[in-house]
């Protein structure tokens, strides 16, 4: 065979595996959106059998075979190598697993979730509790199969961010923490700042009207873009022009909502901007989790929680909520949203304690995989250390372990990589400073543009590079934590008046 032979097999392998992905994500979309619960069961046992269909097509012995002679053919250009390479790991990692074992992972999983969305509700981890056992046992059993000398957990941790392992994280985090504590301390012992006006109904009919705008201002269009709501907001997509997002509003508070649309937004915004002839391969679905967070999190706390966003916007959310904020002046307004304090919610959290958040879930993560923390009395571990690293007493499991769906689907090494990608972005927004008025273009209307420089410069080149390689092509230095912890320290020194 060719190589050009031998890549046109390749290319109608990749288009196989594409129908069956996009298949099984709209499934998983409209699971958490809109299907009705009573069907799940029906539903979860056969997307547990096109997981498998898809599982067999993937570690075809003659694809393997393929992908082997593929990589180490001269003739291959080099997006496709890097693909190919991708994609020969990838199955490496599969091929191991026996496939009945993995379709009944997957079923597992489905079951987990449908089990945590009733134990949220119930504000019950014991329901929970159970699952969540049956879903580490299996991850360990599975990662098992690979025969690396790497500990359970930093496979998990490389599968989510190539290269980092639990000593990067570790000197991460201790970095954040020698920072962040004292600046935490200050400010808790600060004026306070009030907030108090953010808390009144919000009649949740009026929010979704002020959406519309919002959607319109982020040019979130409707023939590539759509949202929906769910329990916990999420981004998926099929291809560049087909990207799903969710949000949930509270009736209590009016910025939650617009908070977690700009985040997701941020992530589809990735997908859609990634060059085209990536899509339906790997170089599209590839891209590592801090990379992906750090385009949520940008939009997010570096745009959507600045004076220049709320410049444009403030007046309108105001029109549609005149009791409830003709009065607050647009700086008191703005102090509010940026307000730090000690809270439950990770994805409610402030800039500040938000580290805290997910530190806490990484040292759980740790603890789950190396034997020091069991899944019995769980909701008793992350209560304590609720209290030791924020202060806050835990009034009932939906506030607390219960949360996050990540574990439900056994997405263990993930929760790092929110801090991770959140330090990604600050330098990122330095870089960006250096080219754009980014406070201008907020406070005009014109957030398109700096989506195009983001497309330019991270966006288009999908997982054809890896983070660090793409942290110093855009940026010109390597990654540096401090670019995030100078941000935080200025922007609440001058918030709070330290």
């Amino acid at each position: 065979m060719t190589t050009e032979e031998k890549l046109q097999k390749y290319q109608d392998w990749l288009f196989k595996c594409s129908a069956y992905h996009m298949a099984l994500n709209i499934i998983e979309i409209d699971k958490q959106t809109v299907a009705p619960t009573a069907g799940a069961s029906y539903r979860d046992e056969r997307s547990a059998f096109l997981a498998g269909e898809l599982f067999s097509l993937e570690t075809d012995p003659e694809i393997v075979a393929l992908l082997k002679d593929l990589q180490e053919d001269p003739k291959v250009d080099a997006e496709n190598k890097r693909a190919i390479q991708l994609y020969y790991k990838q199955t490496l990692d599969t091929l191991c697993i026996p496939k009945e074992e993995f379709v009944a992972f997957k079923k597992l999983c489905d079951e987990s979730f449908d089990a945590w969305l009733l134990a949220k509700s119930k504000a019950d981890y014991s329901l929970f509790a159970p699952y969540l056992k049956k879903v580490i046992e299996s991850q360990k059993k599975l990662y098992g199969y690979r025969k690396s000398d790497k500990s359970i957990y930093n496979q998990m941790l490389d599968d989510f961010e190539p290269g980092m392992d639990e000593e990067k994280y570790d000197a991460f985090f201790a970095a954040l923490k020698e920072r962040l504590v004292p600046l935490i301390q200050k400010v808790t012992k600060a004026n306070q700042l009030r907030e108090d006006f953010l808390k009144q109904s919000f009649p949740v009919e009026e929010q979704k009207k002020f959406m519309e705008g919002l959607l319109e201002y982020l040019h979130f269009d409707s023939s590539w873009g759509y949202q929906n709501e769910s329990e916990h907001p999420f981004t998926s997509w099929t291809c560049e022009n087909d990207c799903r997002t969710t949000t949930k509003y509270l009736e209590n508070n009016v910025i939650s909502a617009i908070l977690s649309t700009v985040h997701e937004v941020g992530h589809a915004y990735y997908e859609h901007n990634i060059n085209p002839k990536y899509d339906g391969m790997i170089l599209s679905e590839g891209v590592s989790s801090g990379m992906h967070e750090s385009q949520s999190r940008l939009c997010e706390n570096y745009l959507g929680r600045t004076l220049a966003f709320w410049k444009y916007h403030y007046p309108k959310l105001q029109k549609h909520f005149p009791k409830q904020l003709g009065e607050v002046s647009l700086e008191e307004f703005y102090q509010a949203i940026n307000v730090s304090k000690p809270s439950f919610i990770r994805t409610e959290a402030d800039e500040l304690t938000y580290p805290l958040h997910v530190l806490i879930r990484y040292e759980i993560e740790k603890g789950l995989f190396n034997g020091s923390i069991s899944t019995e009395g769980l909701d008793k571990t992350w209560n304590a250390k609720y209290k030791e690293y924020l202060g806050v007493d835990v009034p009932n499991d939906k506030l607390g372990i219960l949360q996050d769906v990540h574990w439900s689907d056994g997405s263990f090494g993930y929760f790092p990589t929110y801090a991770l990608g959140t330090a990604f972005a600050a330098q990122f927004m330095q870089a960006m400073r250096k080219e754009l008025d980014v406070e201008r273009l907020l406070e005009e209307n014109h957030f398109d543009e700096i989506m195009n420089w983001l497309k330019e410069h991270i966006h288009t080149y999908g997982f054809r590079y890896e983070a660090p390689e793409l942290m110093k092509m855009v940026t010109g230095e390597e990654f540096n934590v401090n670019y995030f912890l100078d941000y935080i320290e200025e922007k609440y020194t001058k918030l709070y008046k330290l």
